[in-house]
């Protein structure tokens, strides 16, 4: 029993650490998209993550045996493909293009349906149900987010025909990565999270690169230009984001549910607060840092306390049943 315990607050932490470098993305991509379109500043990363990937995958699959290391080249490339197109590149697209066709209170606000979007896929994809402590927790954690996020109610103008494009792109964006999310799962269970993250990325560097050469060319021409706080951002966003958060996600996503996993991306907006005031020094309330304390129980809640309500033995059946 105390084993497990350890082994969901180890889960817990790995969410918590993977939040936190993902809410930091977006000072990051401030710095970056000083000299770099938005493709170029997804892309880039990317790559640099593609590669890093490269000799660690290697050593995996010398050390894997033969029958586990095998790739299924009819069915497996398909699937890696879906998850390639379907989960990175729209995510990276149109979040990347999407928030310059709408308002940041109209982005704030989609970005809550990520993990109700994650528990949609889930059932569909993966069987999952929702639980009555998922249920709380999902209830604790919007009303941390609405709590802490800063979204300008007044603002919020989601029909308007103004933003709609843009608010079509964000909300296309939020069901890719919870597609991604949840179809990785399927992969997990025959490939290490390594294989995954390296197949997925290859996908994306083949699809977004002729589209950034495309559309943002002047970029490629002011590489030799970039400031050293710029390549500092690539490398931030090339390692901690793309490489070592992803890779401990998809690793938790092997033990936890997709949705128990999905709810913790609510911390995201918390943490991009919180990195925003000690980068940028912008604004911080206690509302906000109560909103986050919100948040990080929901997450708790759905991964240490249902984790021990499922290792509960069902209560014996009556005499004669």
């Amino acid at each position: 029993m105390k084993e497990t315990n350890t082994k969901r607050l180890y889960d817990w932490g790995m969410l918590l650490l993977c939040n936190m470098i993902w809410g930091s993305q977006f000072v990051i991509y401030k710095i970056v998209q000083r000299q770099a379109g938005p493709v170029f500043a997804a892309l880039f990363p990317i790559t640099i993550a593609t590669l890093l990937l490269l000799p660690i995958l290697r050593r995996e699959r010398q050390r894997a045996a033969p029958a586990v290391s095998s790739f299924s080249l009819r069915g497996d490339v398909f699937q890696f493909i879906l998850i390639g197109v379907f989960g990175q590149v729209v995510t990276q697209l149109f979040v990347a293009w999407g928030v310059r066709f709408t308002l940041a209170s109209n982005a704030a606000l989609l970005a809550l349906s990520l993990p109700i979007l994650t528990a949609i896929m889930a059932y569909l994809f993966l069987g999952e149900r929702m639980t009555p402590v998922r249920w709380w927790s999902f209830a604790l954690a919007i009303a941390g987010v609405i709590e802490c996020s800063g979204i300008r109610w007044r603002e919020v103008n989601l029909g308007s025909s103004k933003y709609l494009i843009g608010n079509l792109m964000f909300f296309l964006a939020m069901n890719a990565s919870a597609f991604y999310n949840t179809y990785s799962k399927k992969l997990l269970r025959r490939y290490s999270p390594l294989e995954v993250l390296f197949r997925s990325y290859c996908v994306v560097v083949v699809v977004m690169l002729p589209i950034a050469l495309i559309t943002e060319p002047q970029t490629f021409r002011n590489i030799p230009n970039f400031t050293p706080a710029v390549w500092l951002g690539f490398f931030l966003l090339a390692f901690f984001q793309y490489f070592l958060a992803m890779l401990m996600y998809l690793s938790v996503l092997t033990r936890l549910d997709a949705t128990q996993a999905g709810l913790s991306n609510y911390l995201i907006s918390f943490f991009g607060l919180f990195v925003a005031f000690l980068a940028l020094h912008e604004r911080l309330t206690k509302f906000m840092i109560l909103g986050g304390l919100l948040v990080l129980a929901s997450t708790l809640l759905v991964t240490i306390y249902e984790g021990k309500q499922k290792l509960q033995p069902a209560p014996a059946a009556p005499p004669g049943s």
